[in-house]
C-alpha cells in the first residue's frame, strides 16, 4: 500500500504570508517520506468541515503548477476538480499542460461538484445533480478525446460542443494523465468508474463499507466488460490515529483495507505546520505500509 498527502487547508501557522514557504516545505517533506501522491481540494471558498468560508483557499491547478516546481517525484492532482468549474476544454488544456511541465506527473481528480455556496458566491452555475453526472460523463469522453493527439476532429456532446479537440503539446503521460472519479455513489459514481477512470477514491467509513463499495464496482465493471483489476483503489483517510502519530495503529487500520485491495491511502496534515508532521509521521507510516502491502 502506499501513502498520499492531500493538503486541505492553507491557514498555516494563521498566516498568509507562511503559505508559500510552508508549501515549498510540505513538497520538501512529502517526497522525502517516500509519499507517491500530493493533492490538494478544488474549491473557490473553504469548505464548512474544514474552516470557515473566509479561511485562504488556493486555485487549485495554479498550486499544483507550484508544487510541480518544487517536486520531482510525486504524482500531482486535484482531490478532486468540480465538474463545474472549468470548460471541460480548458480542464484538458490545463491538465495537459500541468503534465508537460511537471514531466509526466499529472493526474485529473474529478467529481460531480456539491458545494452550492461557493457556486452562488462567485456566480458559477450549479446544475442540478442529474445533469452534472450527465456533464462528467461528457467530461471524461471529451478529456480523453483531447489528450488523443490522432484525434483533433470535433466533439459533439449534449452539454459541450467543440469543433476541434487539438491539444499541443499532448500529455507526457502514456497513453495520458491517470483519471481518478471521487466519490461513492453506487448507481452513478462507481459506473463512471467502470467506464472511463483509471482510479476511484472512496471514504473509508468502515472496511465493511469499502468491501461493498467495491463489490458494487465489480458488479459494475462486469457490466461494462471492464477488467476491475485495472482499476487503482485508493481511499481518503480522516481518522485520528495517525494524527497523534500513532503509526503503529494506523498500520493496523489499514491491513483491513489492504486485504481488500486498497493500494493507496491519502492522508491529511494537520493545519499547524504540517510539513514537520509529514516528516515525523509519515515517513515512518510509508515503510511499514510498504511491509503491509508485501504481506497480503
Amino acid at each position: 500500500m502506499e501513502l498520499g498527502i492531500h493538503i486541505p487547508v492553507f491557514t498555516f501557522r494563521g498566516s498568509t504570508s507562511t503559505i508559500v514557504s510552508e508549501l515549498v516545505h510540505i513538497a520538501e517533506a512529502t517526497e522525502a517520506s517516500g509519499a507517491t501522491w500530493l493533492s490538494v481540494m478544488d474549491h473557490y471558498f473553504q469548505i464548512d468541515r474544514m474552516g470557515a468560508a473566509e479561511d485562504p483557499m488556493l486555485e487549485g491547478y495554479t498550486t499544483l503548477g507550484f508544487l510541480a516546481a518544487n517536486t520531482s517525484s510525486v504524482q500531482l492532482g486535484l482531490l478532486v476538480t468540480g465538474v463545474t468549474y472549468r470548460h471541460p476544454g480548458l480542464l484538458a488544456k490545463v491538465v495537459s499542460t500541468l503534465d508537460v511541465l511537471s514531466g509526466g506527473r499529472a493526474a485529473l481528480g474529478i467529481g460531480a461538484a456539491w458545494y452550492e455556496r461557493e457556486h452562488r458566491g462567485l456566480g458559477v452555475p450549479l446544475p442540478p445533480l442529474t445533469e452534472r453526472f450527465a456533464r462528467l460523463e461528457e467530461v471524461l469522453q471529451l478529456c480523453r478525446q483531447m489528450w488523443d493527439p490522432r484525434n483533433n476532429g470535433p466533439f459533439r456532446g449534449r452539454y459541450y460542443q467543440l469543433d476541434e479537440t487539438l491539444c499541443s503539446p499532448s500529455p507526457l503521460s502514456v497513453p495520458s494523465p491517470p483519471v481518478l472519479v471521487g466519490g461513492s455513489g453506487e448507481q452513478k459514481t462507481l459506473r463512471l468508474v467502470a467506464q472511463y477512470a483509471d482510479a476511484c477514491n472512496l471514504l473509508p467509513a468502515s472496511p465493511e463499507v469499502v468491501a461493498h463499495k467495491l463489490d458494487v464496482l465489480r458488479r459494475h465493471c462486469d457490466d461494462v466488460g471492464r477488467d476491475y483489476s485495472a482499476i487503482r483503489k485508493t481511499i481518503l483517510y480522516n481518522g485520528e490515529t495517525l494524527l497523534a502519530d500513532d503509526v503503529d495503529t494506523f498500520v493496523e487500520e489499514m491491513t483491513n483495507y489492504a486485504v481488500l485491495g486498497i493500494q493507496s491511502v491519502k492522508v491529511m496534515p494537520p493545519n499547524e505546520e504540517p510539513a514537520a508532521w509529514i516528516e515525523r509521521s509519515c515517513a515512518p507510516a510509508v515503510a511499514r505500509l510498504s511491509e503491509l502491502s508485501a504481506s497480503v
